[in-house]
C-alpha cells in the first residue's frame, strides 16, 4: 500500500502513522485479492476472459508508459490526459472480452474524477509566481491534496478490477460443466498455469503502482530563448516545465533572484499550467545579462539559461514610438527628457530634516520637500532611502511615503538598531541628488533604576533541527555597574509565551540555544543583567525555522501546512536497516569558557533511514570516554556542551545511531582547552576632537591593536568638571571617525572611546583634550570634502555624499580637487550625478582629447610636460641651436572602443630633439580585405596628451593608426603603422588597461611609478590598481604583483629592488567585476642611486617657519623645480608658498595642519630624472608643529614640574627642577597671584648647577590653601609651573602633614614600627605579631582580647624588636578584637587587630590553606568492611571543605561509599568494593579560595592487594561473628543438697547451629534418666539431674562446636549432706577457666 506523498518529504517515516482511510482501503484490497484467487481456480471457462484481461493489462501498461513519457502534457491538462488513456484502453479491451469493458468502465470513472479535479484546478490561475521562503498559499495545498486522493483511490484500491471480478463471478454461476477428454484436460491445465503466471505479473504491477511512479523531477519541454534587442524595447522569455509535484519556477539574473517588488513594473512574471514567462519592460543597457529559469520540486532541480543583449541607439536614431501611448511614467534608468538626449534635471531639497534624536519606543519621522526642475508630469522621480549606505525596504518597523512633493520616512517603533546616517536619494533618470542627516536613538527608561540598556541587533546564526546560535551587540549604557551577563528568551511564532533559555547569565555575546522542536519557527530576544536589575528586552530577531538546511531547501517549494504557519516534518518509510557509519568532519566551531560547539557532517553509509547522534567526551590524554547525551540522541549535526571544567583539555567524538543500532565513533577532535578563544579588544588610543559646528565635534581615534571580530566603537562625552559621562552613540560604529552631536555651545567637553566585540567591551581610552564646542572656521567641513558640497556649518545636514565617512571609516575617500572642479558625486550603483555628463560624445565634435586625471584645467606649465627620468631628458640638455624634430612615438594601443570611436594611447618619443614636445598628430586608415586604404587626419590641432579619441569610425571595420610628435623644430617622423584594431563596442565587465606609465624617484632599492586610469572602466567604476614587475630580461611568466591589495592611488612606491638590476613594470585596473588586462610595460629602469642624488629635507627656522627644501646642482638654464602633492599639481597656493633661488627651492607652509597630509614631491625638469619626495603623516605634522612652537616661544626645559612632598616632621616641601639654568637665572615665587619671599614661614633655596628650586613650610594652615607658582626666567627663555592646592586636595595634604607631625612625636617613645598582624605557622597555629622600636627594659607590653587582658606566662624579652602571641588550634571561638599596648615613662603606643567578619574569614581561609597543605599523601587501608582511603592533617577544622572525586567525577555519597573525619584523619570508606571502584581518586581540600588536591591510584596491583586484604579481614570477621559460643546462663559453682533436683539452662550461639556435648571431669557425659541433657531450638542447652547424690559432684563442661570454632564453658557441682554437715570437697576452679575457645 502506498503512502501520501506529503508523508514522504522527510527521510524518516514512522510506520505507526497511517491514515484511517488508508487502513480501510488496505483491508478492502486484501479481500478483493482473496476473491480473485477463488475465481481463478474455476478453470477454462474463465480463460477467455482472463486472456482479455491479460491483453488489456498489457495495453494498460503501454498506456501507462506513454503517460509517464508525456507527463508534461498530461499534468498540464489533467482531465484530457485521463480521457485519452481511458479511451485507448477501452479500444483494446473491446477486441477481447467483457473484462476489457469493465476496465473501460473503470477508466470512465477515472475520467470523471479527473474532471472534478480539473474543475477545482482551473480556479487557480495566478499571474505571478514569486518564491519567497518556505510557506505557500492554502489553495495550492488543498489542490495538491485533492489531486493525490483522487489518484490514490483510483490506482491503489483497484476499483475497475473489482467490477470485473463481480461480473465474472455471476457468469460462472450459470456455466454448466461437460465431460472433458484427456487432451482437453491437459490443454486446460497448461492454460491454467499460464493464467497463474499472468496473475502474478498483474499483482506485481499493481503492487508497484504507487505514488513513486507518479513523482518525477522537473523537465523543460520548451526552454527559454536568447534575445538581442534595442534599448527601450520590451522582451519576454517563455518556457514550459513538467514534473510532479508541480515544480516551482524562479527566475534569476546573473545568478541573483529577480524580485518584482524592488522595481515595480520592470518585471512581470507569470506561470500557468506549466507554462511560464518573464517579461522585462523598457530594457536598458544594464539589462544585458544571463537569465536563468530554475524549476524545483521534491524530486530535484533543473535550470535552463538564456542571454539578453541590449544594444544602444546611435545619436539621432531614437524612435519615440517605442514608448507606449498613454504611459504616465518612463523607466527611471533612461535619460531622455524634453530637452533632448542626455539633458539633466535640477533637484533641490527644501524644508529638510536635521540631525534627529529619538528614544526607544518612540515614533521618529524624517521628511524633506523635493523640488525638481523642469517639472514634467510624465517623468516621476524614484525615491530611495538609505541607512548607513544600505537601501531600505518597507517593513513593520519602517514606512516610507512620497506625496509627489514631499518624501517622508517613519520609524514606527524606534530602536537602537535604527541609529545611523539616513540618506534620501532622489533619482531622475540617470541622475540623482542626495541629502543626509544622522539619527540618534537613546535608551528607553529602565524598568528599575540602575538597570543597563537593552542589547541590540539580535540575529540567528547556523539554524538547524533543534539548535540555533543567537548573537547580539552589547549596549553602550551599563546603568552605573558592570554588566554581569545576558539572558536569552525564545518565543514560538504564533504564540505570546516567552521562555528563558539560560539559567545563569552569559557574558559572551553569542549563545547556542538547544531543545528546539523541529519544524517550528521561533523568535528570540536578549536582556542584559547587572547588580541593579535586568534591562528591558531587545528588539526581537527575525523568525527562524528549526530545520536542517537541506530540509529547508527541499521543503521551500512544498510546505505541508501553510495556513497554520508550521512545517509538518514526516518521515520516509524505512527500508532494511543499515547500521550507520561514523560522522565526517567533526571539529570545534566555537569554544568559550561557558560552552563548546561541535559540528560535523552526516555519514555516507546510513541507508534511507535518518540518523541521530550520540556525543562523547574524554579528558585529553585519557581514553575514558563518557557519553554526554545519554538519554536522548540529537538530530542536528551540531551540539553544544556545557558544564565543562574551565582550563581543562578535552577531546570529543560522535556516534551515529538508527533503528539498526549504534555505529562506530568518528575520529576524535584535537585537544581543546575550555576557555575564551576571543579576547576582549584593547582600548583605542589617540582620541583627537576637532571643531565642527556650534553643537557638534568631529572625533578621531586610533583603532584597537590586534582586535579580532571587532563589532565597533562606543563614544562617550563629558563636560569638563562634571565627571558625568553620556553616550554619544548607542549603535557601535566601525570607523575611527565620528561626529558627536547634541552638544552645548560654548561648553568644554572631553571624550573617550572603547571597543566592543563578542567577548565584551574594552577598557576606556585615555581621555581626549578638552575642546570648546563652537563652529569651526570655514563651516566645519571634514577634511577632503569639497566646500561646495555644503553651505552651512553642519556638513552632515546638507547635500552630503552617500558615504559614512564622518561615522564609518570603511567608506571611499574622494579626490577633493576633482570634486571642486567637476562638482561630481560618486554613486555606488553607477548612477551618474545630476551635475555630470553622460558618456555620450559632445555635439558637433569629430574628435577630442580623452579627459584623464591630468587633463584638468592646467594652472602651471608643468602639467603639459612629460615626466622626467626618461631618455628624452638627456636630449634636452643641448643648446637651443641644436634642437631637432622628435623621433616617432611608439607602442600605440587602444584604450577604449565603442561602435563609432576608439581611444588611442602611445608612448612619447625616445628622442625629443632637445625641446619640449608641443603636441601630437594622429592619422588613421581603414584596412579592407587585408589591404590598407589611404591615411586620413584625425586631428587638425595638436593634442598635448598621449591619449586621443578618434570619432566617426565605422563599426566592425579594421583600422590602423600612426602618430607624429611636434616641437619647436617641426613635425617629427610619424610612427610606423600600428597593429590592426577592429572598431567594435567593448562590453567586457572589467576595466581596460591604464596608460601613460612613468617612473620617478629612482633609487637603488626603490622607485615611484605613476600612471593614468583606464579610459574604459567596464560595467562599474574602477576600485583600485595592481602593479606588476619583473626583471627586464625575464620571461613573461615571471611577472609578479607588487601589491597584494588594490591601491586607489594613481601612484605607488615600490621597495625592495636589487641595486643595479633592470626592471619593467605594468599596471592593471580592477572593479567589482574583476581585474582587467595589464597596461603596456614601461621602458626598462635600472635600480640605482645616481651620484649626487639629494633628498627633500624638512626644516624649521628660528621663527618657527616650516618648509620643505630641495637642492639640485645639475640644473640647466631651462630647468625648473616642479612641486606636487600626492603627485598631482599643486593648484591651491593658499596652503603653500614656493620660493626658488638658483639651485635651491623651498616650499613654505603657511599654516601647517591636517589638511596638509600627503606626499610632497619635487621634480627638476631638463635633468636626468632628478626628483625626490617627503611624506607628511599625522605623527610628522605633530612633531613639526611642536618643534615650530618651541622655536617661536623658547622655554626653559624642565626635568620635573612643580610638586609637593611631606617631610619627616610634617614640613611641606615644594620643589621643581629645570634641565639647565645659568647663573643669572631668576625665580619668582607666587602664592595666589601675590609674590612671597624668604622669611620665617617660607624657606627658599635655588641651586643653579643642578636646576633644583625648592621652598619649605614648617606647617600648613587653613590660610595656605590656594595656587603656588614658580616663575623662571633665564634670558629670553621663560617657563613656569603651578600647583593648585584647594578643596579635597589641600585637606588631604594638610591631614597628611599633620599625621606625619604626630608620627614624629609618637616615635620619640616606644612605638610600633609594624602594627599588629597575623601569620599562620606550618603547625597550623596562628601567630599574632608586631614590630616595635625605641624599647628599654622598663617598657611593658600588655595583650587584650575584647577588652579583657590576656595572661601571658612569660615576660617578653623584645628580641629582634618583635612581639608575638601564639594561638594554637585556632577556631571560631578565637574571633574578636585583639589589642597590644606598649608603655613606659616616655609614653605609650597601642595597636589593634580586628579579627571579625571579613578579616576573620580571611584568617580562617589562610588557616584552612595551611591545614590543607599539611595533609599527607593519600594511603590505602583494607578493613573488614572494605577499603579505606585516608590522609592525616595537623588538625581539622569544619571550615575546611572536603570533597572526593573518582576518575574526575564527583563522588555521590551513599551507604556503600562514605566519607568522614576521625581526629586528624580524613577518610573515604568504600564498603564491599567492586572492580568498578578501580581508578584514580582525588581528595580536594577547599580553603575558601583555592582547592588543594591529593590523589591516589586504586587500580592494578594496588587494588588487587587491597581487595585481597579486605577479603581476608572480612573472612576473619565472619568467622568471629559466626563461631560457636556460649552466651551465658551457667554459674561457676553450684552447691546443692543431696536428694535435690538440679536444673541448669544456658544460651548457645553459632552459625551454622553448633553441636553440643557435655563433659564430666573431662570425660564424655551421656544423658540418661538420672542426668537429662537437652538442646532445644538450636539455642537453649539444658542440664538436669533429677536427684542429686554425692556421686554427681564434679567438674562439668559444656562444649559447643561448629565450622568456625569451638568453645567450652565449665561449672562445678558440689553436693552436701545436711545430716552429716559437710561437703564433698571439689577441686578449685581458677578464674578464666569457665570458657575456653578452640
Amino acid at each position: 500500500m502506498s503512502l501520501p506523498f506529503y508523508q514522504r518529504h522527510h527521510q524518516h517515516f514512522d510506520r505507526a502513522y497511517r491514515h484511517k482511510e488508508l487502513e480501510s482501503t488496505l483491508s478492502q484490497y486484501h479481500k478483493e485479492e482473496k476473491r480473485k484467487s477463488a475465481i481463478y481456480t474455476h478453470g477454462s471457462a474463465a480463460y477467455s476472459q482472463e486472456a482479455a484481461y491479460r491483453h488489456g493489462s498489457a495495453s494498460y501498461d503501454q498506456q501507462s508508459i506513454a503517460s509517464s513519457q508525456k507527463s508534461a502534457e498530461s499534468y498540464a491538462h489533467d482531465s484530457v490526459a485521463h480521457s485519452k488513456t481511458s479511451a485507448a484502453y477501452s479500444l483494446e479491451s473491446d477486441l477481447l472480452s467483457k473484462k476489457a469493458e469493465a476496465y473501460r468502465l473503470g477508466s470512465e470513472l477515472i475520467s470523471k474524477k479527473a474532471d472534478a479535479y480539473r474543475l477545482g484546478y482551473e480556479t487557480y490561475t495566478p499571474r505571478q509566481t514569486y518564491v519567497s521562503g518556505i510557506t505557500d498559499t492554502e489553495e495550492e495545498r488543498i489542490k495538491e491534496s485533492a489531486a493525490y486522493v483522487a489518484r490514490r483511490n483510483l490506482l491503489a484500491t483497484g476499483e475497475g478490477i473489482t467490477s470485473i471480478h463481480k461480473e465474472k463471478s455471476s457468469s460462472l454461476e450459470e456455466e454448466t460443466y461437460e465431460k472433458k477428454s484427456r487432451k482437453v484436460a491437459i490443454r486446460e491445465t497448461a492454460e491454467r498455469m499460464s493464467l497463474k503466471k499472468t496473475l502474478r505479473e498483474t499483482e506485481d504491477f499493481h503492487r508497484k503502482l504507487n505514488e513513486d511512479s507518479l513523482l518525477h523531477a522537473p523537465d523543460f519541454i520548451i526552454k527559454p530563448r536568447s534575445h538581442t534587442i534595442w534599448e527601450k524595447q520590451n522582451v519576454k522569455f517563455h518556457c514550459t516545465v513538467t514534473g510532479w509535484p508541480e515544480p516551482r519556477l524562479t527566475w534569476y539574473k546573473n545568478n541573483v533572484p529577480i524580485n518584482v517588488h524592488v522595481n515595480p513594473g520592470k518585471y512581470v512574471i507569470e506561470g500557468r499550467y506549466g507554462m511560464h514567462s518573464l517579461e522585462i519592460n523598457k530594457c536598458d543597457f544594464e539589462d544585458t545579462a544571463q537569465y536563468r529559469a530554475s524549476a524545483m520540486n521534491v524530486k530535484g532541480e533543473l535550470s535552463a539559461y538564456a542571454s539578453l543583449v541590449v544594444k544602444r541607439y546611435k545619436k539621432g536614431e531614437f524612435d519615440e514610438s517605442f514608448f507606449h501611448a498613454g504611459a504616465v511614467t518612463l523607466p527611471l534608468s533612461f535619460g531622455v527628457t524634453p530637452h533632448g538626449y542626455a539633458s539633466r534635471f535640477e533637484i533641490h531639497f527644501v524644508d529638510t530634516f536635521e540631525v534627529s534624536f529619538g528614544r526607544e519606543g518612540e515614533t521618529v519621522s524624517l521628511g524633506c520637500t523635493v523640488i525638481i526642475h523642469p517639472d514634467i508630469k510624465r517623468f516621476q522621480p524614484e525615491i530611495q532611502w538609505y541607512r548607513n549606505g544600505v537601501l531600505f525596504t518597507p517593513s513593520k518597523w519602517v514606512q516610507t511615503h512620497w506625496s509627489g512633493e514631499r518624501a517622508t520616512l517613519t520609524l514606527t517603533h524606534a530602536n537602537k538598531e535604527d541609529e545611523g546616517l539616513y540618506t534620501l536619494r532622489v533619482v531622475m533618470g540617470d541622475y540623482y541628488e542626495e541629502y543626509s542627516a544622522y539619527v540618534f536613538v537613546r535608551d528607553a527608561d529602565a524598568d528599575m533604576p540602575g538597570a543597563p540598556g537593552s542589547p541590540l541587533d539580535v540575529k540567528c546564526l547556523d539554524a538547524n533541527k533543534d539548535y540555533v546560535i543567537i548573537s547580539w551587540k552589547q549596549p553602550a549604557v551599563d546603568g552605573g555597574s558592570p554588566i554581569v551577563g545576558y539572558f536569552i528568551d525564545k518565543c514560538e511564532v504564533g504564540t505570546t509565551r516567552w521562555s528563558q533559555c539560560n539559567e545563569t547569565p552569559v557574558k559572551f555575546a553569542r549563545f547556542p540555544v538547544t531543545g528546539l522542536i523541529e519544524g517550528r519557527s521561533y523568535v528570540f530576544r536578549v536582556r542584559a543583567v547587572n547588580n541593579a536589575g535586568i534591562s528591558i528586552p531587545s528588539r526581537v530577531s527575525e523568525p527562524v525555522a528549526a530545520l536542517d538546511p537541506a530540509d529547508r531547501a527541499r521543503l521551500r517549494s512544498h510546505p505541508s501546512a501553510p495556513w497554520t504557519g508550521q512545517i509538518i516534518v514526516t518521515e520516509e518509510e524505512p527500508t532494511e536497516g543499515i547500521v550507520p557509519g561514523p560522522p565526517l568532519g567533526l571539529h570545534v566551531t566555537e569554544a568559550t569558557k561557558n560552552y563548546i560547539v561541535l559540528s560535523w557532517k552526516p555519514p555516507y553509509e546510513r541507508g534511507h533511514e535518518g540518523v541521530m547522534y550520540y556525543v562523547e567526551k574524554c579528558v585529553a590524554g585519557t581514553e575514558n570516554w563518557q557519553r554526554v547525551n545519554t538519554e536522548i540522541p540529537v538530530k542536528s549535526p551540531r551540539f553544544a556542551l556545557f558544564d565543562l571544567a574551565e582550563g581543562k583539555s578535552y577531546q570529543f567524538r560522535v556516534r551515529c545511531c538508527n533503528s539498526a543500532g549504534i555505529g562506530e565513533p568518528s575520529e576524535a577532535t584535537e585537544a581543546t582547552v575550555v576557555g575564551d578563544k576571543l579576547d576582549i579588544p584593547s582600548a583605542p588610543s589617540h582620541v583627537v576632537p576637532t571643531r565642527n559646528t556650534d553643537t557638534s565635534v568631529v572625533l578621531t581615534w586610533t583603532e584597537s591593536k590586534d582586535a579580532k571580530e571587532l563589532v565597533g566603537y562606543y563614544i562617550e562625552a563629558s563636560k569638563v568638571g562634571s565627571s558625568q559621562w553620556e553616550p554619544c552613540n548607542n549603535n557601535p560604529v566601525k570607523g575611527t571617525r565620528f561626529t558627536c552631536h547634541g552638544l552645548s555651545t560654548g561648553d568644554h567637553y572631553i571624550f573617550r572611546v572603547r571597543a566592543v566585540n563578542a567577548a565584551g567591551l574594552s577598557g576606556y581610552s585615555q581621555e581626549s583634550e578638552a575642546i570648546e564646542v563652537k563652529a569651526a572656521i570655514g563651516g566645519g567641513l571634514l577634511h577632503g570634502v569639497c566646500p561646495g558640497l555644503s553651505g552651512k556649518a553642519d556638513g552632515l545636514t546638507d547635500h552630503t555624499l552617500n558615504w559614512e565617512g564622518m561615522h564609518e571609516s570603511s567608506q571611499p575617500i574622494f579626490d577633493t580637487d576633482v570634486l571642486l572642479k567637476r562638482s561630481a558625486k560618486p554613486n555606488r550603483q553607477t548612477v551618474p550625478h545630476s551635475n555630470a555628463k553622460q558618456r555620450s560624445p559632445p555635439d558637433n565634435a569629430m574628435s577630442e582629447t580623452v579627459p584623464t586625471s591630468s587633463s584638468k584645467k592646467p594652472t602651471t606649465k608643468q602639467a603639459s610636460k612629460p615626466h622626467p627620468g626618461t631618455r628624452s631628458a638627456l636630449e634636452r640638455t643641448k643648446k637651443k641651436s641644436d634642437i631637432a624634430a622628435p623621433s616617432p612615438p611608439y607602442d600605440i594601443t587602444v584604450l577604449e572602443s565603442v561602435r563609432d570611436a576608439m581611444v588611442l594611447g602611445w608612448k612619447q618619443p625616445k628622442i625629443v630633439g632637445g625641446a619640449e614636445i608641443t603636441g601630437y598628430y594622429v592619422n588613421y586608415r581603414e584596412v579592407i580585405g587585408g589591404e590598407p586604404e589611404e591615411w586620413k587626419e584625425a586631428n587638425i590641432k595638436p593634442v598635448s596628451e598621449r591619449a586621443y579619441r578618434v570619432h566617426d569610425l565605422k563599426e566592425n571595420t579594421i583600422y590602423q593608426f600612426q602618430v607624429a610628435a611636434a616641437n619647436l623644430a617641426g613635425l617629427g617622423t610619424p610612427s610606423p603603422p600600428s597593429k590592426s584594431f577592429k572598431c567594435e563596442e567593448w562590453t567586457i565587465a572589467v576595466p581596460g588597461p591604464p596608460h601613460d606609465l612613468s617612473c620617478i624617484e629612482v633609487r637603488k632599492e626603490s622607485l615611484v611609478i605613476l600612471w593614468k586610469p583606464p579610459i574604459y572602466i567596464g560595467r562599474s567604476p574602477v576600485t583600485g590598481f595592481y602593479v606588476d614587475m619583473k626583471e627586464t630580461n625575464a620571461s613573461a611568466e615571471h611577472w609578479k604583483s607588487v601589491n597584494a591589495k588594490a591601491t586607489a592611488n594613481k601612484y605607488l612606491k615600490i621597495c625592495g629592488l636589487k641595486e643595479g638590476t633592470s626592471y619593467v613594470f605594468r599596471v592593471r585596473a580592477a572593479n567589482k567585476a574583476g581585474v582587467g588586462n595589464p597596461s603596456d610595460p614601461t621602458d626598462p629602469v635600472i635600480a640605482e642611486t645616481r651620484p649626487g642624488t639629494k633628498e627633500v629635507v624638512v626644516e624649521v627656522d628660528d621663527n618657527g617657519v616650516i618648509s620643505l627644501n630641495f637642492e639640485c646642482d645639475q640644473m640647466t638654464a631651462d630647468s625648473k623645480f616642479v612641486w606636487s602633492k600626492n603627485y598631482e599639481p599643486i593648484e591651491d597656493d593658499s596652503r603653500l608658498a614656493i620660493d626658488t633661488k638658483g639651485g635651491k627651492s623651498k616650499a613654505v607652509f603657511k599654516d601647517l595642519s591636517e589638511e596638509d597630509l600627503g606626499v610632497y614631491s619635487c621634480i627638476v625638469t631638463d635633468t636626468d630624472g632628478i626628483s625626490s619626495s617627503y611624506t607628511l603623516d599625522e605623527d610628522e605634522i605633530k612633531r613639526l608643529l611642536a618643534l615650530s612652537h618651541a622655536h617661536k616661544f623658547p622655554v626653559i626645559p624642565l626635568k620635573s614640574e612643580l610638586a609637593v612632598e611631606i617631610l619627616e616632621k610634617g614640613q611641606v616641601r615644594f620643589w621643581m627642577q629645570a634641565e639647565k639654568m645659568s647663573g643669572s637665572a631668576k625665580v619668582n615665587f607666587v602664592f595666589n597671584d601675590k609674590g612671597i619671599v624668604h622669611g620665617e614661614k617660607y624657606k627658599m633655596k635655588i641651586d643653579h648647577n643642578s636646576g633644583m628650586i625648592e621652598m619649605v613650610m614648617d606647617r600648613l594652615e587653613d590660610e595656605d590653601e590656594g595656587t603656588y607658582t614658580f616663575q623662571l626666567q633665564d634670558g629670553k627663555a621663560t617657563n613656569q609651573s603651578s600647583l593648585v592646592l584647594i578643596g579635597d586636595v589641600f585637606q588631604k595634604l594638610q591631614k597628611e602633614a599633620e599625621f606625619q607631625r604626630q608620627e614624629w612625636f609618637r616615635k620619640q617613645g616606644p612605638h610600633f614600627v609594624e602594627y599588629l598582624g597575623w601569620e599562620v605557622t606550618p603547625e597550623c597555629d596562628v601567630l599574632l605579631k608586631c614590630k616595635v622600636a625605641n624599647i628599654k627594659k622598663e617598657t611593658h607590653i600588655v595583650w587584650y582580647k575584647d577588652e579583657r587582658e590576656i595572661m601571658v606566662d612569660e615576660k617578653h624579652d623584645f628580641k629582634d624588636g618583635v612581639c608575638t602571641l601564639l594561638i594554637t588550634e585556632f577556631s571560631k571561638k578565637d574571633a574578636g578584637i585583639y589589642e597590644v599596648i606598649l608603655k613606659d615613662d616616655r609614653g605609650k603606643d597601642k595597636s589593634i587587630l580586628k579579627l571579625v567578619e571579613g578579616a576573620f574569614a580571611d584568617l580562617m581561609t589562610e588557616v584552612c590553606k595551611v591545614i590543607a597543605l599539611s595533609a599527607t599523601e593519600l594511603k590505602i587501608q583494607s578493613t573488614e568492611e572494605g577499603i579505606r582511603l585516608y590522609s592525616f592533617v595537623n588538625y581539622y577544622l569544619e571550615d575546611l571543605r572536603v570533597s572526593w572525586s573518582h576518575n574526575e567525577v564527583k563522588i555521590k555519597y551513599t551507604e556503600r561509599v562514605k566519607t568522614g573525619v576521625t581526629g586528624e584523619q580524613i577518610w573515604l570508606q568504600i564498603n564491599e568494593p567492586t572492580p568498578s571502584d578501580k581508578g584514580k581518586y582525588l581528595m580536594e581540600l577547599f580553603d575558601g579560595k583555592t582547592g588543594h588536591t591529593k590523589t591516589v591510584d586504586l587500580s592494578g596491583q594496588a587494588f588487587d592487594e587491597a581487595f585481597a586484604e579486605f577479603q581476608r579481614l572480612k573472612a576473619l570477621a565472619i568467622a568471629e561473628k559466626n563461631r560457636a559460643r556460649v552466651l551465658g546462663g551457667l554459674p561457676d559453682v553450684v552447691t546443692i543438697q543431696e536428694g535435690k533436683a538440679l536444673n541448669l539452662t544456658c544460651l548457645v550461639w553459632g552459625n551454622p547451629v553448633p553441636e553440643v556435648s557435655w563433659l564430666k571431669n573431662e570425660k564424655h557425659l551421656t544423658g540418661d534418666d538420672h542426668i537429662i541433657l537437652k538442646f532445644e531450638s538450636g539455642k537453649v542447652a539444658c542440664f538436669t539431674i533429677t536427684c542429686v547424690n554425692t556421686v554427681d559432684s564434679g567438674r562439668y563442661s559444656l562444649v559447643v562446636k561448629n565450622q568456625y570454632g569451638t568453645e567450652t564453658s565449665d561449672f562445678t557441682v558440689s553436693v552436701f549432706i545436711p545430716e552429716e554437715g559437710f561437703e564433698i570437697p571439689q577441686p578449685e576452679v581458677s578464674k578464666g577457666d569457665k570458657k575456653k575457645k578452640a
